[in-house]
């Protein structure tokens, strides 16, 4: 009996990710899971762990945290960043090589107490569930100022200064980044989205015009939230029936992009709406210019990643 049977694909949006009829999946651009380094990278200093937290008797969600090397007499408490990762919400998680590379390097350099979120991924936990892991592990964060969070975590009691909570994400982290913002409810200084994944049913400035419904990017929507279309909120911010941005949930916010990003003019026409749209904010644009879709996450070293990161660790101690 042959046992090589191959095995029927139900969906392929190379090289991100295919799913097969038999329910498997297979992320062929995710980057290797790496371990916490609890007593310190050996190239930032930076100390990190994973942790897990109740939300219901029944459920939780994990995190991994970070803390940066402090002097042994710290005298002041630290900015809080909850960050959710990119990945199209279907590939990466918080211990991704990339993503734990990426944060390592901001937090060394910013000096924040960082949470990054490990929420469930597409097409095993359809959006909105990445949506409510990442606003539940928001609210878990910003309960402990309160005093009443659950399975309260040290790092955040003895370093965090709650005054100065802010959340970020790449790509589609920094799409969940809006969608966290506009909910409210939650007392957020300010939110930074880089590259953020925002589109919508029609093309805009330099989109091609043709094929956009089967676009990668389309496609990849139509995947992980197959209950909503191309202007849906979540996706299309300033589109038809979006909620005003007038009701953003913080009070400063930073908006990069890349200049050969295809994602560019949804950033820019996103800031401004933003600026338009009568919010009393702050917000603040960088372009990296020559530079396409995660530049700084695949390519740390370059010249303009190191930019991008002196402008974040500006931004989240302004």
């Amino acid at each position: 009996m042959d046992s090589t049977v191959t095995k029927e694909v139900a969906t392929e949006l190379l090289p991100i990710i295919r799913v097969y009829k038999d329910g498997t999946v297979e992320r062929p651009l995710a980057s290797p899971m790496v371990p916490p380094f609890p007593e310190g990278d050996p190239q930032t200093g930076v100390l990190s762990k994973d942790i897990s937290f109740s939300i219901t008797p029944d459920s939780s969600i994990s995190a991994r945290l970070y803390l940066p090397k402090l002097p042994d007499q710290q005298s002041h408490k630290l900015p809080i960043l909850v960050y959710f990762h990119g990945g199209g919400f279907c590939i990466e998680s918080a211990s991704s090589f990339l993503v734990h590379r990426y944060l390592n390097i901001l937090v060394s350099q910013a000096k924040v107490v960082a949470v990054s979120v490990d929420y469930r991924l597409a097409p095993e936990h359809l959006l909105p569930i990445a949506y409510d892991d990442c606003w539940d592990a928001l609210n878990w964060v910003a309960s402990h100022s309160a005093g009443d969070a659950t399975d309260k975590e040290p790092w955040l009691l003895e370093y965090g200064d709650f005054e100065r909570l802010f959340i970020g994400g790449d790509s589609s982290g920094g799409n969940i980044v809006h969608n966290m913002a506009i909910r409210g409810g939650v007392r957020i200084l300010g939110a930074f989205l880089v590259d953020p994944y925002f589109w919508g049913s029609k093309p805009i400035g330099s989109e091609p015009k043709e094929g956009h419904e089967e676009s990668l990017l389309s496609r990849l929507w139509k995947l992980v939230c197959p209950s909503g279309g191309l202007d849906d909120p979540l996706i299309n911010p300033v589109g038809p029936g979006a909620p005003s941005l007038a009701g953003l949930g913080c009070s400063r916010m930073l908006v990069c992009v890349a200049e050969k990003d295809i994602l560019r003019d949804r950033g820019i026409a996103y800031i401004d709406a933003v600026r338009t749209s009568g919010w009393e904010g702050d917000v603040e644009m960088f372009e990296a210019e020559g530079e396409n879709h995660g530049h700084h996450i695949f390519y740390p070293e370059n010249d303009k990643a190191k930019e991008m990161f002196q402008r974040l660790a500006s931004f989240l101690n302004h």
